[in-house]
């Protein structure tokens, strides 16, 4: 095969896996905003089921470290196509499932337990997604155009997104509230079926990355990669971690929290606030290829970190402009969305510098997970239960200090030689 086909190929299998990646998860999150409390928690207050479902909503990243380090050992062991492979799998099957749950009035208790089981599968399988569909890229790319290689599994974020949201709203604007409510929410997890065979079929019809294949040649992988990992890079697992919470809090409070209130406590119809996040969400695109160039050419930390400071300045206008009217919304989103490119566009070409070869798929898959938790899960249910609160106005500011955390992060993080 010639290389430009090759680097074809290749980009295509980074991209298509973490498109199906934020397609289930936002699918999940769209529900979760629209759905789910009334679905799987009827009996309680709204106030406790908005917690309810934020905290079923927040248990894939917990399963996502816990995915991370399985799918890093033998990514690191095995070969990234294999893993890839099975990460796909799991994350797409559990997404695939929850098309078929039952709600609390059929089954009662078993139902939100099934849906937790299901939203931990998701996230288990996740964990082992993203890492290794950067170092797919990365590790094949040309030299010095290794942060746009790694761009491809951030486009993927727009795409799917883009995908989740538009059907969303097409239901939307096909059915009626009760229909959507009674089996509506559930073609978009039937669709992701189409989705993952497509990835599947990709990913099986690609080989290994040379960087593994030459560490190899060299030395055996070590029997236990996090042992490794956390015994002589600690420090850049904790400066990686810090390095994404911005990314993930710009794209929870900019996607699901604010679906959540925009549909309820600011009176949008659900049509008219997803159409808005599916403009803003270009910004998301713009931002990600032109950060990934800026990355080749000045460095992707200094490009994160001036991310990081534009997430501070988000952050400190980020309510009021939430409570505006719809205009103020649409720019509020698509300058958090655009920032949320600067931090996470270069992530792919960033993190796997941190990390050798023999331990990278578990550093990067670690550090990207755990900071997950931190910006992806916490600050989402954090910013709920601060609007529950009557605190609103200052939900902003935990984007200032996710903003803050990741300067940190790359401050203290050092590329290995």
């Amino acid at each position: 095969m010639n290389p430009i086909a090759q680097h074809r190929r290749i980009l295509t299998a980074s991209l298509t896996g973490t498109a199906v990646e934020f397609y289930d998860f936002y699918v999940f999150a769209t529900a979760t905003a629209l759905v789910f409390g009334e679905m799987f928690f009827p009996k309680s207050t709204p106030e406790v089921q908005g917690i309810a479902k934020f905290m079923v909503f927040g248990l894939a990243f917990i399963a996502r470290p816990i995915g991370a380090v399985a799918f890093g050992h033998f990514g690191d062991r095995v070969g990234r196509k294999a893993t890839l492979v099975a990460s796909l799998l799991l994350m797409g099957g559990s997404t695939l499932l929850i098309a078929f749950l039952p709600g609390y009035a059929q089954v009662g208790l078993i139902a939100p337990v099934l849906l937790c089981v299901l939203r931990f599968g998701q996230g288990f399988g996740l964990g082992g997604e993203w890492g290794g569909a950067a170092l797919l890229a990365v590790e094949n790319a040309p030299k010095g155009w290794e942060s746009r290689f790694g761009s491809a599994p951030q486009l993927g974020a727009p795409v799917g997104f883009l995908a989740a949201n538009g059907l969303f709203l097409l239901l939307g604007l096909w059915l009626t509230d009760a229909d959507f409510l009674a089996w509506g929410w559930r073609v978009p997890f039937l669709a992701s079926a189409v989705l993952v065979g497509i990835g599947l079929w990709v990913r099986l019809n690609i080989g290994e990355t040379r960087a593994f294949r030459e560490a190899l040649e060299h030395a055996p992988p070590p029997a236990v990669p996090l042992w490794a990992l956390l015994k002589s890079h600690l420090v850049a697992v904790l400066a990686g971690s810090a390095g994404v919470v911005a990314c993930f809090a710009l794209f929870y409070l900019s996607t699901a929290f604010a679906l959540d209130i925009g549909t309820k406590a600011l009176g949008y119809t659900r049509a008219e606030f997803l159409a808005l996040q599916l403009g803003a969400n270009c910004f998301l695109a713009i931002g990600i290829v032109a950060a990934a160039w800026c990355a080749d050419r000045f460095g992707a930390g200094r490009v994160i970190a001036v991310g990081a400071v534009a997430t501070v300045m988000v952050g400190l206008g980020f309510s009021i402009g939430l409570g505006g009217g719809a205009v103020s919304v649409f720019l509020t989103l698509s300058t958090a969305l655009l920032v949320m490119g600067f931090v996470y566009g270069p992530l792919g070409g960033w993190l796997p510098t941190l990390y050798p070869v023999s331990v990278r798929y578990s550093g990067v898959s670690v550090a990207f997970n755990a900071g997950g938790i931190l910006g992806g899960a916490v600050t989402p249910l954090a910013a709920k239960a601060m609007s529950d609160a009557g605190h609103g106005g200052s939900i902003g500011f935990l984007l200032v200090g996710a903003g803050v955390l990741t300067l940190l992060g790359v401050i203290l993080a050092k590329p290995v030689s």
